[in-house]
């Protein structure tokens, strides 16, 4: 594709097609992404449809890691030299051209120029082998372009050009003619290859500058090992890293990149995990933690089990969301898109009227010809195509660079309109790893006797996914309960699980001792919050003053209720995270409404609100109110992000203007998600809306340039000034113009690589 308007005729090519529902292709990065039914069309066909419109296509690896394939990598780098190769030629063709031309252009006679350069035949020469030669692709796609009935740039290049030519070889070969008719039989060689020259180092820089716009992927596949060493019959062996299959054990050693994910079955070591999460600390890692595939292990040994390869790691997820970002349009692409479909049928009948003005109005053939050519060579819609998938590739690939994966351009160009951030608390503002902090029962302070009652408790939560329920599960763990399988177990969301536990012989005894459960007899368990409990009419108040008293302190409290009555209360604390008051404040300084949206109690909730510094509090929300309560946010007016962690927020994700999933949290929470937070630190939230504002304003100072560019160009080279100033522009000046218009577009976007984002607050 040579411009947008090539990009426009190759949608609608595809969306001709029936079956196809969707198609969407972005002229920055040569790629389309189609839906369609495969009932009515497939691949091929869409191929076939690509090519039948004069371009060619072939399908994307389906591996994000996979590295661009030898023949591919040869082809780019060869027409990257031939490109090369033709701007050295015909630049050096276009200089003796330019010097040829001197004493023409001048009126004088240049002593140290000899005739023969200056001579029309010789330059007509010189000029055919720059258009035929380094220009072909200009004109072979503009016959391409008239055979489908439609137009790009290279069409406006091509009768630009070509009618300099053309026209210089009438006073070439008739010169007498000319004279006779009271006209210099002047020749414009030089101006149609000095323009094909320029455009071509256009071509070349814009190609050159593209390819750094795709350097954070390019970064992220760096990062990949290329072997493994895995254990295999007590004896290392190194492996290619295509051939690590899940299972299998692999060893690490300090300095070596972590080849794929898995989990650590022996040894510890420090992680420098910066490469997904944007955070510089290392992180601690031992046995049974996690390790992802392309980190960097910084100080010990250890062997961990692969449990993701190839396109299924982590590091593959990024790229492939990074790849699908990049290819996405915004909506703030659509006013380019329009501009684009009739700029180019625009610009040609701006040509002939300018043409048709100056020849007949003016009578003046000269002033007709440079103007027509100036219009044709100066127009870019190259410009307008460039100026928002080139800012959203850096600013994607950016926000991986931090730690935030950014689904879709629209996600990224909303986000800097927000108005209102929705926290969840629980993992979200607190670390989601709760501690009991206290156990209290009906029968007093928890000591050996009441282990028993713990046992029933943390066999029921051991098959919740709650952080609570974890929280419960560790104390038991800690107290050296040993757990029993529960039957008929049943979470009922925003309130608390239940379940049958088989009861132990020794009941509750002062002499407790654990012993076999006895199959004859089972406890009808309930474990959750106290507003549950008084619904199902269990009478709570014996421990009611103690109940106040954990609130008070921003307990999270438990209750545990054995058939039918209330045993025993847990306090459970869930300490803040370390960033995340200073990235409420960073928020709040933005301008941002930050709201506190929990299932928890209210006072608990005011108790973390205020520590963090939040006003607006939402509290005792259960999950299947937690969309509605988004919906009432934004009933006010606001534009709303709801960042969350957990399954009960996937509704809320999926309701909200912008969902930001905690990329610690759940997979249904990241999949609800337009953002995911790699690292779970709030600062994540202040650094995607700053990376947004930042990439939204890059769009708009390309497409403030390019709209300019042209809507000034244009009208200077039809020669509006030349009555007021007698100013007229050079149809060279117009294709240097022309040629650094898209090149200054894409570097105005690379500056969004020194983006770094800034605590304000």
């Amino acid at each position: 594709m040579s411009c947008a308007a090539c990009a426009s005729n190759i949608e609608a090519a595809i969306r001709a097609l029936e079956g196809v529902e969707a198609c969407s292709v972005n002229f920055a990065i040569e790629q389309a992404t189609v839906s369609y039914s495969p009932s009515q069309t497939n691949l091929t066909a869409i191929q076939e449809a690509v090519l039948a419109s004069g371009y060619g296509a072939s399908p994307m690896q389906d591996d994000p890691l996979a590295p661009e394939d030898d023949q591919e990598q040869h082809r780019r780098l060869a027409e990257q030299r031939q490109l090369a190769r033709k701007v050295w030629i015909s630049g050096l063709i276009s200089s003796l051209l330019v010097i040829g031309s001197l004493p023409a252009m001048t009126g004088l006679s240049i002593p140290w120029i000899p005739a023969w350069l200056h001579h029309p035949w010789l330059q007509m020469f010189l000029t055919s082998v720059v258009l035929v030669w380094a220009g072909r692709s200009f004109f072979v796609n503009a016959w391409k372009a008239l055979r489908r009935h439609t137009a790009t740039m290279d069409t406006l290049v091509a009768v630009g050009t070509g009618t300099a030519y053309l026209y210089s070889l009438f006073p070439t070969s008739f010169p007498q003619w000319f004279t006779q008719q009271g006209l210099r039989p002047d020749v414009y060689y030089e101006a149609a290859s000095v323009i094909i020259t320029l455009l071509l180092l256009g071509r070349l820089l814009e190609h050159r500058a593209k390819g750094q716009t795709s350097a954070a992927i390019r970064k992220l596949i760096g990062l990949q090992a290329k072997t493994a060493r895995l254990i295999r019959n007590g004896q290392e062996v190194d492996v290619p890293i295509a051939e690590v299959a899940v299972g299998d054990i692999v060893l690490v050693r300090p300095g070596e990149n972590i080849p794929v994910d898995g989990e650590i079955v022996a040894g510890a070591s420090t992680v420098d995990e910066s490469m997904v999460t944007g955070e510089s600390m290392a992180v601690q890692k031992q046995l049974g933690d996690e390790v992802v595939g392309a980190t960097l292990n910084q100080t010990g040994s250890f062997q961990f089990r692969a449990t993701r390869v190839g396109k299924d790691t982590f590091l593959a997820q990024i790229v492939k969301l990074v790849q699908q970002a990049q290819g996405s349009k915004a909506p703030i692409q659509r006013l380019a898109d329009q501009v684009t479909s009739w700029f180019v049928p625009a610009v040609i009948a701006t040509a002939i009227l300018t043409f048709v003005v100056w020849f007949n109005v003016m009578g003046n053939l000269t002033m007709a010809l440079i103007t027509t050519v100036g219009v044709l060579i100066i127009a870019c819609p190259c410009a307008l195509g460039l100026a928002t998938p080139t800012s959203i590739m850096v600013g994607t690939g950016k926000g991986a660079e931090n730690g935030i994966l950014i689904k879709g351009a629209d996600s990224l160009e909303l986000a800097h309109q927000l108005q209102t951030i929705v926290l969840d608390k629980t993992g979200t503002i607190t670390q989601g790893k709760p501690t009991v902090t206290d156990y209290i029962t009906i029968r007093g302070t928890a000591d050996r006797n009441e282990l028993e009652l713990l046992r029933l408790a943390a066999s029921v939560e051991r098959n919740s996914e709650h952080p609570l329920a974890a929280a419960v599960v560790r104390y038991a763990q800690s107290q050296s309960v040993e757990l029993t399988d529960s039957q008929e177990f049943e979470a009922i969301a925003g309130s608390g699980v239940q379940g049958y536990v088989l009861d132990c012989k020794s009941g509750y005894r002062s002499d407790y001792s654990p012993e076999e459960p006895d199959e004859t007899s089972v406890r009808w368990v309930q474990i959750g919050t106290g507003r549950w409990l008084n619904e199902l009419q269990i009478d709570t108040q014996a421990l009611q003053q103690q109940w106040d008293r954990l609130e008070s302190l921003g307990r999270t409290v438990v209750w545990i209720a054995v058939d039918g009555n209330a045993e025993a209360i847990m306090g459970i604390a869930d300490a803040v995270k370390p960033a995340s008051i200073s990235a409420i404040r960073t928020l709040k300084s933005m301008g941002l409404e930050v709201v506190m949206l929990t299932g928890d109690n209210q006072r608990t909730a005011d108790v973390i609100a205020r520590e963090v510094g939040i006003q607006r509090v939402l509290a005792e929300v259960r999950p299947d109110q937690k969309a509605a309560a988004i919906a009432a946010i934004q009933s006010e007016g606001k534009i709303v992000a709801m960042v969350g962690d957990g399954i009960n927020d996937a509704p809320a994700l999926a309701q909200a203007d912008v969902g930001m999933a905690i990329g610690t949290g759940t997979d249904v929470a990241i999949a609800a998600s337009d953002i995911t937070l790699i690292s779970g630190d709030l600062q994540g939230i202040v650094t995607a809306i700053q990376l947004s504002r930042a990439t939204i304003r890059n769009i708009r100072q390309n497409l403030f340039f390019a709209f300019i560019y042209n809507l000034a160009g244009i009208p200077i080279a039809a020669g509006v000034l030349y009555p007021i100033f007698g100013w007229l522009l050079n149809p060279i000046i117009a294709g240097a113009a022309m040629a650094f218009s898209s090149v200054s577009v894409v570097t105005n976007a690379l500056r969004l690589r020194n983006f770094s984002p800034k605590q304000v607050g």
